[in-house]
């Protein structure tokens, strides 16, 4: 692949040659990707007979809590905080993945940036912090963190024989992309073939990812899109899990997970806003179609980023808005102001 280096890799060869503790560590909120592409790297190593410890801020929602394979050895922040920095400084080269800084990591930002281990990053979003890491793989004209690894694995001469790399790989990929519906590019179709014919049963992995909910999820998904939906004429729809709806519906971390993608089947809907009530802020997740920016609304309005039309950020109670009642109105201002 034309974004894959030889320099780069004979480094990261190198690298990994010369080191027998490895830390794989992963954002805060771990989604399908972050924890696909560090369990394939994880197994990958593991493989070559690596110490390997995974590390997370915080640990995953329960919906995704199979992509964890049982023989890899994790640490999370949350839990078990001196864990991770154990591994950290004991670590003699570390990844980070699915993030373009260490700051995505928050409370174990510092931790991490400040470990004696040599560092590579590989990942897909805006604005890489290149300067922090010994040497790192990115672009945003990719799918996922999961196939940018894949490339990367490949180059390093991996044969795509060890099933477990390649189902977490495509598990990463495939939540990310929501199933090839988003950010998707000829090489994300190669990987997905290569590994389909490898062996992988994307059949099985998808009754995994989507076919495997609790009743209460597609109940609030039936509620926000009938009564929680509001569609502006000017082209974009919005919706508001508040506190309160959250405790009716009893959910739990992860379960609103594609749900900033339905209003977007709406013909005249062209960009898609979901905010979710949390400590003093809302969760902002924003989906577009082609021709409209997700990324420039959550950089202009919700101190965030992303790609161009999947992105994310936070609204900020008390500064960017009064009151959680206040935010329809606010929203719909901006909105409205955006798509003129």
């Amino acid at each position: 692949m034309d974004f894959i280096r030889e320099d780069k890799i004979g480094l990261l060869g190198r690298l990994i040659s010369e080191a027998s503790r490895v830390v794989v560590a992963g954002h805060i909120r771990p989604d399908g990707d972050a924890l696909g592409s560090t369990a394939a790297l994880a197994l990958y190593l593991q493989g070559m007979g690596k110490d390997v410890t995974v590390v997370f801020p915080d640990t995953p929602a329960d919906n995704l809590r199979f992509i964890l394979p049982a023989s890899v050895r994790y640490a999370f922040a949350d839990k078990d905080p001196a864990k991770v920095k154990e591994a950290a400084d004991r670590a003699q080269l570390l990844f980070l993945l699915d993030c373009n800084a260490f700051s995505r990591t928050e409370s174990i930002a510092g931790i991490l940036a400040g470990a004696s281990a040599g560092k590579v990053l590989i990942d897909h979003h805006l604005n890489p912090d290149t300067e922090a890491f010994d040497v790192s793989f990115s672009t945003p004209g990719i799918s996922s963190a999961s196939e940018l690894l894949y490339w990367v694995l490949k180059a390093l001469g991996w044969d795509g024989s060890d099933l477990s790399v390649g189902e977490a790989l495509l598990t990463g990929m495939t939540t990310d992309t929501n199933n090839f519906a988003n950010s998707v590019f000829p090489s994300t179709f190669r990987m997905a073939s290569e590994l389909i014919a490898a062996g992988v049963d994307r059949d099985a992995l998808l009754q995994r990812i989507y076919n495997s909910y609790r009743e209460n999820r597609v109940r609030l998904m039936g509620y926000m899109q009938y009564e929680g939906l509001t569609v502006l004429p000017e082209g974009a729809a919005y919706m508001v899990l508040t506190r309160d709806i959250q405790q009716r519906f009893d959910l739990q971390e992860g379960e609103s997970e594609g749900l900033v993608n339905v209003p977007l089947t709406i013909g005249s809907v062209r960009l898609s806003v979901l905010l979710k009530e949390d400590n003093g802020h809302f969760r902002v997740s924003v989906r577009s179609k082609k021709g409209t920016s997700a990324q420039q609304l959550a950089h202009r309005f919700f101190h965030g980023g992303g790609h161009e039309n999947a992105a994310g950020g936070k609204l900020f109670i008390g500064t960017d808005v009064p009151s959680p009642e206040a935010v329809p109105s606010y929203l719909e201002t901006l909105l409205k102001d955006f798509l003129r």
